[in-house]
This record gives C-alpha cells, sequence and structure tokens, in this order.
C-alpha cells in the first residue's frame, strides 16, 4: 500500500491543480507577477548549460563569457506574447548579449510559427530539462520567467512574469557594468 502513496498524491496534485475540467494547457500555468530579484555577486550560483535544439532546426551552445538572457516561455502564453516586442528589441539594442528563448509546455509546430511570423531574432531551445538546472538558484517558477546570467556563467536575476523594456534594460546595464 506505501507504494501507492506517491501515486495517489501526484494524483490529487493534479487534480487540485486542475482547471475545472478544461483540458486546454494554456489554462494551467502560473503568472507571474513581474517581481525583480537581483543577486549579489558573491552570492551567485552557476547556471546550467544551455544547449540543444532550436525550434528553427539548429544547434545552439551558449558559451560563459557573455551575459545572457534566457526567457522561458509558451506561444499560447499571454504575458508571453505580449512582452516579446520588449525581448526582441532589447535583443537587437544588445547584440553583445545572448538571448536565449526555452519553450516550455507548448506544442513546438505553434511555437514555431509564432517565431517565424514575428521574426524573433534569437534561438528558442525546445529542451524543457533546461529548467531542472535553474533549481538551486532561481528557479522559473512562472511563465514567463527571465533569467539574467552574467558574463561568469552565474544567475545573476530573475524577473517571474512578463518583463518590460525598462526593468530588463536596468537588469542588463546593470550586470553589464560588473
Amino acid at each position: 500500500m506505501k507504494k501507492f502513496i506517491p501515486v495517489v498524491m501526484a494524483l490529487l496534485l493534479l487534480v487540485g491543480c486542475s482547471n475545472g475540467g478544461a483540458s486546454k494547457a494554456e489554462e494551467s500555468y502560473i503568472s507571474g507577477d513581474g517581481a525583480v530579484t537581483f543577486i549579489n555577486s558573491s552570492d551567485r550560483i552557476p547556471a546550467p548549460a544551455i544547449s540543444g535544439m532550436t525550434l528553427l532546426g539548429t544547434n545552439y551552445t551558449y558559451s560563459v563569457g557573455k551575459v545572457a538572457i534566457v526567457n522561458v516561455w509558451a506561444s499560447w502564453c499571454s504575458p508571453c506574447r505580449a512582452e516579446e516586442p520588449a525581448l526582441s528589441a532589447l535583443a537587437t539594442m544588445y547584440p553583445e548579449v545572448a538571448f536565449i528563448g526555452i519553450l516550455t509546455r507548448d506544442n513546438p509546430v505553434n511555437a514555431e510559427a509564432f517565431v517565424r511570423k514575428r521574426n524573433i531574432p534569437y534561438p528558442t531551445l525546445i529542451d524543457d530539462s533546461i529548467l531542472i538546472g535553474f533549481r538551486k538558484s532561481l528557479p522559473a517558477n512562472a511563465i514567463p520567467s527571465t533569467v539574467v546570467i552574467d558574463k561568469q556563467g552565474n544567475v545573476a536575476a530573475r524577473i517571474s512574469g512578463a518583463v518590460t523594456v525598462s526593468s530588463l534594460k536596468d537588469l542588463i546595464e546593470k550586470v553589464l557594468a560588473e
């Protein structure tokens, strides 16, 4: 009987987090509040390795030595769709910064169509397992979530929820100046 307790608990958790019988993934996410968390350089821990296949079918690997912005998103997520112009504008404004998307809980075909339609200038990886590597620093507990990685490859900050040009630009400038 003890073997089945974890299974039953997992099922109860899933039912408890359900959306009243609706089966759409887009209704089962936690929206962030826009909170910005910055970590002092002495308290930072390494970000996970970030590499894999992109939505457009190429391989991508982030190399330590560059500031990076990692945005966790899904094409069905309204706040994710709303923040995309800010991310694209900042990616163009800061070519020395690596902008990287990580797709989560989404259909890659729909996400690829979104990326192509919007002509998003940075790669999006389709490997959700990368997110597990952030669990000891600043887990992406909401979508969208954006993590800033410093030049040493350490997690420097997170925005939980949609970014604005102003909020992310401030973090980029602060981390670039280090």
